[in-house]
């Protein structure tokens, strides 16, 4: 793969969860590769537990970095995609942790360190969709949090709440299923308001809504199949089945229709003779407010964010720039 041909002043930054990757193998392989594009030493920061990659990284750009690579789960991702929205220095994907959704909607290669460490000193870059998302706590405060696949409220927060993190470490994202089976008996529907692109306003009560950059998840599930994560648009899925039918056509919705119906001709033209199902509505647009009662629990990219009463997404259209090996294919995405 080419490089850039660098010189003294293009600096690289590794920010990297230590608990994740084997840091002194993946240290001297960022550290052979910049040596060999002739750039300078790259810095290298760890994240900790009061800071999952945000400041670090404010730390790294603010150094001049002319790159940064991440390497560490779905939520360090995040953080480091949080602060370098906007910056226009390429970010690096080394998938290092369970799920690596980002890395799998961008259809990066997963086992393949090298290849994506030396794809942050070549040239290819490409532009991505950043989420943001506005939360408006129950004591009135708001805040602010990107994400670069999923958000949600309600349900699939709960699900993520309860489940074990150890378990997630010994079997991967297989142990949201011991999250869903703890948090679905006891799943109850609430009333939420909401709004897409500042048009008149829905009543509903619902499980879950999801605020979607992009639709892929593991196992080829694909939630949202027409989300793309460099359209400019946000992809809202809000789920309100009713009754064990209702989570039996959900099921079916997920993962008969949008996984394995859509990906032949032929279950494309059986999908089109189907009835609508209410029990999950699909809506796009540039933002989507919701307004919960009560306050609901609320996930970011797989990671537990309290509760909330409102969540408003929107995205920064294009605000990311990845980095990716030559020749790699960015017309699905």
């Amino acid at each position: 793969m080419a490089l850039v041909r660098g010189n003294a002043e293009n600096t690289a930054a590794l920010i990297y969860n230590p608990t994740k990757v084997d840091a002194p193998v993946l240290r001297a392989l960022v550290s052979r590769v910049a040596e060999e594009a002739g750039w300078s030493t790259p810095r290298y920061y760890e994240t900790t537990v009061d800071d999952l990659g945000d400041g670090v990284t404010r730390q790294a750009l603010d150094a001049g970095a002319s790159a940064v690579l991440v390497a560490g789960g779905d939520g360090t991702v995040r953080a480091v995609a949080h602060s370098m929205t906007g910056s226009g220095v390429p970010l690096g994907i080394v998938p290092s942790g369970t799920g690596n959704l980002l890395a799998r909607n961008l259809h990066l290669p997963l086992d393949e360190p090298e290849t994506m460490v030396r794809a942050a000193f070549g040239a290819y870059h490409h532009p991505i969709d950043v989420g943001i998302a506005d939360l408006t706590r129950p004591g009135g405060a708001r805040e602010s949090h990107a994400f670069v696949v999923m958000a949600g409220i309600g349900l699939d927060a709960a699900m993520i709440a309860n489940t074990k993190s150890q378990l997630k470490k010994s079997v991967g994202w297989v142990a949201y299923l011991d999250g869903a089976a703890r948090s679905l008996p006891s799943a109850k529907p609430f009333r939420v308001v909401y709004q897409l692109d500042d048009k008149r306003l829905h009543n509903a009560k619902v499980q879950s809504v999801l605020f979607a950059n992009c639709g892929s998840l593991p196992a080829g599930i694909e939630l949202i199949p027409e989300a793309s994560i460099d359209d400019g648009k946000l992809d809202v899925a809000v789920i309100q089945p009713r009754g064990a039918f209702g989570w039996l056509a959900v099921w079916r919705k997920v993962w008969w229709e949008n996984s394995v119906l859509r990906r032949t001709e032929a279950g494309r033209r059986l999908l089109a003779l189907q009835p609508r199902n209410s029990s999950i509505r699909f809506f796009v647009g540039e933002s989507f407010d919701a307004a919960a009662v009560p306050a609901q629990p609320v996930q970011i990219d797989g990671d537990e964010f309290g509760e909330a009463l409102r969540m408003r997404c929107r995205l920064e259209a294009g605000g990311l720039l990845v980095a990716i090996p030559e020749g790699h294919d960015t017309s699905t995405l």
